[in-house]
């Protein structure tokens, strides 16, 4: 497989990965955004999709459970026409010992055209993109980041408000243990938005607000003139002892509730990455309710990860087509 076929020059977003928000420019991000509602215009009016990834496969390589994610990247990009391989820890010789980069060169050795790496230990989409030269899509690692993720949230912002800059975000949670909020604040500050956070103390990162954002640990304060909550899963299965709060408890202190959304702004939306821990974080009645736009992200998420494999690899413009 040549370098060439995936030198970042040849693709309109100039890089040759997508490893997190933080390393994408304001440009990038709306690039990628445009390109998704020019997918979704497509699919919701029943008109063809270029196949622009025909001839092409694309790995999936998940070490961790996955539903939303793994599902909308497989749909994605048998809807632009690839060949997709959905790789599981417990489908590879991991199970046996191997280690990821020679997983990952064994894969490389099969000349796939792009490679979606779930994985538990932060860092492992950058280690893998120093070694393969192939298109390296970050489908979340461990704590650090999940761009994909934020990148359906903007969609579905600009989709709903009409716009990102000037909103009043608040994120609620499980912030420490979160990629979805790092990946989210990164992209939203740089789109120009107000971002706030609310938790327990134990689940906020030390020194969160180095990130540019205000911080908070009452929630009913912090929901006062927001636009947008965006509540997380509690991850009780990353938490020790110290760290986690009974769901009980957490649910009457940071639970959103029809009570709480009284208090934002009258048209409030509520997002969730999913799954969604209910009466935990959030209740039923919010959830399945008028503000929530959760579903709108999920079905968002296929369109978004189309838009990202279109582009890496080299997908054409399709404006004149749409």
């Amino acid at each position: 497989m040549s370098d060439r076929k995936h030198n970042s020059s040849l693709n309109s977003l100039g890089i040759k990965s997508l490893l997190g928000t933080e390393f994408l420019e304001k440009s990038q991000i709306e690039t990628i955004i445009k390109y998704s509602f020019l997918f979704k215009k497509l699919v919701d009016e029943g008109r063809p999709i270029p196949q622009t990834l025909a001839g092409k496969t694309v790995i999936l390589l998940f070490f961790e459970a996955s539903t939303r994610t793994r599902s909308s990247f497989e749909l994605a990009a048998k809807r632009l026409g690839a060949t997709t391989l959905v790789l599981t820890k417990e489908g590879t010789s991991t199970e046996k010992g191997e280690t990821l980069v020679d997983t990952a060169r064994t894969i490389q050795a099969m000349r796939p055209d792009a490679l979606v790496l779930r994985h538990s230990s932060a860092g492992s989409p950058f280690h893998l993109n120093q070694i393969l030269n192939v298109p390296v899509i970050n489908a979340g690692d461990g704590f650090h980041e999940h761009p994909t993720q934020a990148l359906l949230d903007l969609m579905t912002l600009q989709e709903f408000k009409g716009r990102i800059e000037g909103l009043k975000i608040l994120i609620v949670g499980d912030i420490a243990h979160s990629r979805v909020a790092r990946s989210n604040i990164y992209a939203l500050k740089k789109m120009g938005a107000e971002v706030s956070v609310c938790g327990p103390p134990t689940l906020l990162p030390p020194k969160v607000e180095q990130m540019g954002v205000e911080v908070h640990y009452e929630l009913d304060k912090a929901v006062k003139n927001k636009d947008v909550i965006m509540t997380l899963r509690i991850q009780f299965e990353r938490l020790n002892s110290g760290q986690s709060p009974s769901r009980g408890e957490y649910s009457k202190f940071y639970g959103i509730s029809e009570s709480i959304l009284k208090l934002a702004k009258p048209d409030v939306l509520v997002m969730h990455p999913g799954p969604v821990n209910r009466g935990v974080e959030i209740s039923p009645e919010v959830a399945d309710g008028s503000r929530s736009i959760i579903l709108n992200q999920v079905g968002n998420g296929v369109v978004v990860r189309m838009a990202v494999l279109h582009l890496l690899t080299g997908g054409e413009l399709i404006e004149a087509k749409v």
